[in-house]
């Protein structure tokens, strides 16, 4: 294991930009020099911003909904035993139509990170940028020294597996990717397995995509692939910290030994066992196709602002939009002030400070959004 004796503070490790690092097609993008890799959208909405319309935070609005909280409420009255998560891991499995033994119940997806990063013995971890920052900082903080493959915004963000090294024996990727959100073809991200290489693919946003197209959750023909899936997302229980893993049952196994006995709580339990009903997976593909049309009046009413040099990264498939735009800094407060939080994009490796995300909202909620960034951009440009 090769490790990182650079800072970690901000995740910048030894090489300036934080690790070799190759754009599609050749030389990577102008990028600050270090990134937070801590920063996540929901300090937009912490105490002065408790207010706001949040637009930082990429989590369903108006959920739980009140039957999954109904469902969770009923739970407590089992407080007093010790959780027993064999039923949610049997819904799991019988949802992805996979044996149990393929399935491993987290705190969250955030806790997979981190079990991924302490337990698997790899000497060439790669992280393709820009997506969620946590794997790669989960990595550092187990003391590997983490290369990136950064994708080009002039190419839409996408992937060229030729881009990722040949002897990469860990490889981290986002599907749809967080923030930019490509939804990449399944076929090429499992093209980039290979033998004694462990594939992990993030699906924390896949079932908001309709039909839950390109996902390979429940594929068992990939060698080494790893599938992370987050409840917290669609179904609104950051507070609860539910998620999963998909993997052979060999990396299921040696995922579980690193976790602490009983690390899923009794109602986090109850959740993603409701989680996985067809009444849910019904709501679920509902809510997928709002997300869909909601996303489309959007990056519409994000277009009237081209001649302002406001860009959308385009085609969008997740619940939420990348957006590009000069004095994004500026933007975002004047925003701010007008009472919406947005996510800065400068904390992810292969953005700058030119760089919003927007998550996605009703129509009522976008059409209130696109007005006050017509404000900001008039004291920002005209």
């Amino acid at each position: 294991m090769r490790t990182d004796s650079g800072d970690r503070d901000d995740g910048s490790g030894p090489r300036g930009t934080g690790a070799t690092g190759t754009g599609t097609g050749g030389q990577a993008p102008s990028v600050p020099r270090s990134y937070d890799l801590r920063h996540h959208g929901d300090v937009e909405v912490r105490d002065d911003g408790s207010a706001l319309v949040d637009l930082a935070v990429n989590v369903r609005a108006g959920t739980p909904p009140a039957w999954l909280r109904e469902h969770i409420a009923g739970s407590l009255g089992g407080l007093a035993t010790y959780p027993d998560g064999r039923a949610a891991r049997a819904a799991v499995a019988a949802r992805h139509g996979l044996p149990v033994e393929r399935v491993l119940l987290t705190a969250g997806a955030a806790e997979a990170f981190v079990l991924l990063a302490r337990t698997l013995r790899v000497r060439h971890p790669v992280v393709v940028h820009p997506q969620f920052t946590e794997p790669e900082a989960a990595l550092r903080d187990a003391g590997h020294h983490v290369d990136r493959v950064l994708l080009r915004p002039e190419e839409g963000f996408r992937l060229d597996p030729s881009a990722v090294p040949e002897d990469a024996d860990l490889v981290v990727i986002g599907n749809p990717t967080n923030p930019t959100s490509v939804l990449h073809p399944a076929a090429t991200i499992a093209g980039l397995a290979r033998p004694g290489r462990t594939l992990v693919v993030d699906e924390a946003f896949m079932d908001a995509v309709p039909e839950e197209r390109e996902a390979l959750a429940g594929r068992t023909d990939v060698p080494g692939l790893v599938v992370l899936r987050s409840l917290t997302k669609t179904w609104g229980l950051a507070g609860l910290r539910i998620g999963y893993v998909l993997a052979a049952p060999g990396t299921v196994g040696a995922l579980g030994r690193g976790q602490p006995l009983w690390p899923v709580s009794t109602p986090a339990l109850a959740a993603a066992e409701a989680c996985m009903t067809s009444r849910a997976l019904a709501e679920q593909a509902e809510a997928a196709r709002r997300v869909a049309v909601d996303r489309a009046h959007l990056v519409a009413g994000l277009a009237e602002f081209a001649s302002d040099g406001v860009r959308v990264a385009e085609p969008a498939e997740g619940p939420f939009v990348l957006v590009g735009m000069p004095g994004a800094a500026a933007v975002r407060a004047r925003l701010r002030r007008l009472g919406f939080a947005v996510r800065r994009g400068d904390t992810f490796p292969g953005l700058d400070e030119t760089w919003l995300r927007l998550a996605v909202r009703d129509r009522a909620t976008v059409n209130r959004l696109l007005q006050a960034l017509d404000q900001s951009l008039t004291l920002t440009d005209r």
